[in-house]
């Protein structure tokens, strides 16, 4: 079958579910509340982090805000204003101060924080560690970008605080983008990094769309690194020099969950594309991308490795 009319019909359902899904929403007195959460968390990215409070930077005007545990704006200036306020905030114990740990969490593309509570919930009730969820404006700006937001989170933590990170696809490429970054006193404090459906090799997903010129031209920030411009994005993006494993969504065989996909895939992301040398571990779930933060087998997976350096005691490694 052609694939660009299958890509465009794909697209096509996916514009009528949500046309439909617009109408339940009006009834629900939270869903303009919740449409402004969505449409800003592809807007701002962070810039420090302490529990649920949050700077964050607008990339498109460089306009900076704090938003407090319950996501209230409770200020809005320039960047030195707002970072002003917020060491006063922190000084006055208003923000409670961090200690120990921390994990930190990046969602994927065009998603938003909230997408990885799920995980990050379950990572805080059973880890020793406070669990940060970073937030980026995926589509607003490149993935250099992004790398340097995280650069910023991770240097505003304490220089002892030891950092891991738990990455959904494209949030695994701002780490390695940040890993290329870092300095080496940053570097030296990160244990260990949990990649769920990276791809680390792009997307032949994203290529596909980049041959639709209509498609293509519409992409934005890290949308256009993946679909147009990853072969000079690539050379960018560090190996971890920490211990790290790759959780891949599939079918376990040769034909995966999408038909645009050659081998096995997540619907998403091809397992090939997942690969990474030098992964200490590697697993194969039955699992859909968009679902993995949600599988219960791959939180308990995400909470092994980081805690043992293995996903499970007994598994061999290979997938499996």
């Amino acid at each position: 079958m052609d694939r660009v009319p299958l890509i465009a019909a794909i697209l096509c359902v996916a514009l009528v579910q949500a046309a439909a899904a617009e109408e339940a929403p009006r009834q629900d007195p939270t869903w303009l509340a919740r449409l402004r959460r969505s449409q800003e968390a592809v807007e701002w990215s962070d810039a420090s982090i302490r529990h649920d409070w949050r700077l964050q930077e607008r990339p498109r005007d460089g306009r900076c805000r704090i938003l407090d545990a319950r996501d209230s704006v409770v200020r809005q200036g320039s960047r030195d204003e707002c970072r002003a306020a917020f060491a006063a905030l922190e000084a006055d114990g208003t923000i409670p101060p961090m200690e120990g740990p921390a994990v930190i969490v990046l969602h994927g593309l065009g998603e938003g924080r909230a997408s990885m509570r799920p995980i990050a919930d379950h990572l805080q009730k059973t880890l020793d560690a406070t669990v940060l969820l970073f937030g980026y404006a995926s589509t607003a700006a490149p993935i250099e970008a992004h790398g340097r937001s995280l650069d910023a989170v991770v240097g505003g933590l304490h220089p002892d605080a030891r950092v891991s990170f738990v990455g959904h696809s494209l949030g695994n490429l701002v780490v390695r983008r940040w890993m290329s970054l870092a300095n080496k006193g940053d570097l030296a404090r990160v244990d260990r990094v949990v990649m769920l459906g990276p791809p680390n090799h792009g997307s032949d997903l994203a290529r596909q769309v980049g041959g639709v010129g209509v498609l293509a031209a519409f992409a934005e920030g890290a949308a256009r690194d993946l679909v147009i411009d990853w072969p000079r994005v690539e050379p960018h993006l560090a190996v971890p020099p920490c211990e790290f494993g790759i959780v891949a969504g599939g079918r376990g065989d040769d034909s995966g969950f999408s038909p645009l996909l050659d081998g096995d895939d997540d619907a998403i992301v091809r397992v090939e594309e997942t690969r990474l040398e030098g992964a200490d571990d590697f697993l194969l779930v039955p699992v859909h991308h968009a679902a993995m933060v949600r599988d219960e087998r791959v939180k308990r997976a995400t909470e092994s490795f980081l805690k043992s350096g293995r996903f499970a005691a007994g598994h061999d490694g290979d997938g499996r």
